[in-house]
């Protein structure tokens, strides 16, 4: 399998890792773990080849497919159908049995075959990718957060997905339930190093806080070693009674190996910024609706109250209005009918996908800041851009240098600057590693006002949520209970994602090696003499053609010279020959069209299992 052997990679003056040393083993399916940083992508990227180390030495056994989850949506076909089958390969484009049965195996259904695989929502576009990568059959799979933009219903399915691909699998997500759910080894980039273990995060975690606090009293230990040989030389080396026992004692201190302070990651760690209020009633909600046209209505007549101290979750299928129903209630999106009323001394601070879009490119993270708050000091300032992992120069940064998960994380710090006592937040954990989730997770529940939140999280939503709203087939609707309540009193729909992944029946790993090893010995079997038939009808023809080609060029010289009697002998080889080959040609296309046959029917039952 893979392996990794002393990998170093930098950029610049910033060291990413070095001596990385990794082997995968069949079958294993890894999460990749890390601050965001701290190399994970681009480790990803050296083993795709899009990269390479500046030290060390990758080795990939010879045919071993590595695929990739690509989460740049780029479609040029008109049908579902059609962009899926530009993974084909060359020699197999007509196959397009393969192309159904893996876009059904996704959750799609016949009818989506025709459709443009632009209108299909977020979390669909994302299986066309993977459909497309799965027809390539790779060995392993590496997935960079493809949790991102999924709602909870396509994560589950994926989830299942991952746990039965007959591969190996790497798998990067901020979403730590879901890795721990799927993985079978936990590895982490830490302090530019590498360790792997088996078992989930809290494992890993666990082990690595047990190495650190080990490493830290060996640390002290010698500490207190070294201190006490230094003093002992300083006072007992100009002696010369003494001399010759201080000159020991500087070798040993030589001998000593030095132990390094631990460096740790910076950590997101924060607190919203209450601005105390006397309601027991933030918001009320009645009978909200909102469409963009009268024929698209995505929710109707919603109605709530939202008490201080209580958080709603917003939940459903990724393109139903979830993030247009925070938006309404924020008053950014005008509704069709229905009220929303604050009461008079709430503050609200928005966090939205496309409030990011707001910020100014020119600006650096300590003038977005300040957006949220003017008259906030200098030093306060400094401390929520430190808060946001922005300490030192990095406060001066200007917002167009910075990432996706950097500008997530200056719209928070904006929020923090802020005194409210209402938070909206649309996905918030999207961008964020697994320490800043959890950070975040805390700090909502230890805010003193409401929230809104849109999330396809179901820890947080079990973390944080009193009460939600669900957006299912028949529209939205309001539910009087937490995310458990809801599962076990109403649990997602019978959708055909979720149908056909539990009607799929469970097989042994074993007992599916097994059939699958047994359908390609009969395939074999059936295939191995027309195969030997092929190649000999091949061999037989290029032996013939060869025969032919000199044949002809004796012609001409026979036909030159005027040998009538050697030129009507030729002329009666080469047309016996030119009728072999023409016979053995059709001889080819029989037992090449058998042989197709047999792999095409063979290559359906290995998909059906």
């Amino acid at each position: 399998m893979i392996q990794l052997t002393n990998i170093s990679k930098s950029y610049a003056k910033q060291e990413l890792f070095s001596n990385l040393n990794f082997r995968l083993n069949s079958g294993n399916r890894v999460g990749l773990v890390g601050r965001n940083g701290s190399g994970k992508s681009t480790l990803f990227k050296l083993i795709l080849g899009e990269e390479t180390s500046d030290e060390g030495e990758i080795t990939i056994p010879k045919g071993y497919k590595i695929g990739t989850l690509k989460q740049h949506l780029e479609f040029t076909q008109a049908s579902l159908r059609e962009e899926t089958a530009l993974a084909l390969a060359e020699d197999d484009k007509f196959s397009i049995y393969k192309v159904e049965k893996i876009l059904f195996g996704l959750g799609f259904v016949q009818e989506d075959l025709d459709k443009d695989p632009l209108s299909f929502s977020g979390g669909y576009q994302i299986r066309i990718n993977l459909a497309k990568l799965l027809i390539t059959e790779p060995n392993l799979l590496l997935l960079d957060e493809p949790t991102n933009y999924l709602d909870i219903l396509s994560l589950r399915w994926l989830k299942t997905f991952l746990k039965t691909f007959d591969g190996e699998v790497i798998l990067i997500t901020h979403d730590r339930d879901f890795m721990d759910s799927v993985s079978t080894h936990t590895m982490g980039i830490v302090r530019k190093s590498l360790s792997l273990i088996q078992g989930d995060t809290h494992k890993f975690y666990e082990q690595l806080k047990s190495n650190d606090e080990l490493y830290e009293k060996q640390k002290i230990s010698q500490d207190k070693k070294r201190k006490e040989l230094e003093e002992f030389i300083a006072k007992n080396k100009t002696r010369a009674s003494t001399a010759a026992l201080a000159q020991s004692k500087v070798k040993q201190l030589e001998k000593m190996e030095d132990m390094d302070a631990l460096g740790f990651d910076s950590t997101l760690k924060f607190d919203f910024n209450f601005k105390d209020t006397p309601a027991k009633v933030l918001l009320d909600v009645k009978d909200l609706s909102f469409g963009y046209t009268e024929d698209n209505i995505l929710f109707k007549d919603i109605s709530f109250t939202l008490k201080k101290g209580e958080t709603l979750g917003i939940i459903g299928k990724n393109g139903k209005g979830k993030s247009t129903l925070l938006n309404t209630i924020a008053q950014e999106l005008k509704q069709l009918t229905g009220t929303v009323d604050f009461h008079g001394t709430v503050t609200f601070g928005h966090f939205g996908q496309t409030n990011i879009a707001h910020l100014n490119p020119k600006n650096s993270v300590m003038d977005e800041i300040y957006v949220g708050n003017s008259k906030l000091s200098e030093s306060t300032v400094r401390n929520i851009c430190g808060s946001m992992m922005f300490s030192g120069d990095n406060a001066k940064k200007k917002i167009s240098l910075l990432s996706g998960g950097e500008k997530s994380r200056v719209m928070l710090g904006q929020i923090l600057a802020k005194e409210v006592n209402l938070l909206f937040l649309d996905e918030p954990t999207n961008h964020l590693d697994m320490d800043s989730i959890d950070a975040l997770t805390t700090a909502i529940k230890n805010f003193d006002g409401s929230c809104i939140i849109v999330t396809h999280s179901e820890k947080l939503l079990r973390a944080v949520c009193d009460r939600l709203i669900i957006f299912s087939k028949n529209g939205a609707s309001y539910f009087d209970g937490n995310y458990d309540d809801f599962l076990e009193k109403i649990g997602w729909e019978e959708e055909e994602t979720i149908e056909k992944t539990k009607s799929a029946p469970k097989v042994n790993k074993k007992e599916n090696k097994k059939l699958r090893s047994a359908i390609i010995q009969e395939r074999s079997k059936l295939a191995s003499p027309l195969k030997k038939e092929v190649e000999a009808l091949e061999n037989k023809i290029m032996k013939i053609e060869d025969l032919l080609e000199e044949e002809h060029k004796e012609l001409i010289v026979v036909s030159s010279n005027g040998d009538n009697s050697r030129l009507i002998e030729l002329s009666g080889i080469v047309t016996k020959h030119e009728k072999e080959v023409e016979e053995n040609f059709d001889l080819l296309e029989i037992a090449q069209n058998k042989l197709d046959d047999i792999m095409e029917t063979y290559e359906k039952k290995l998909l059906d299992i």
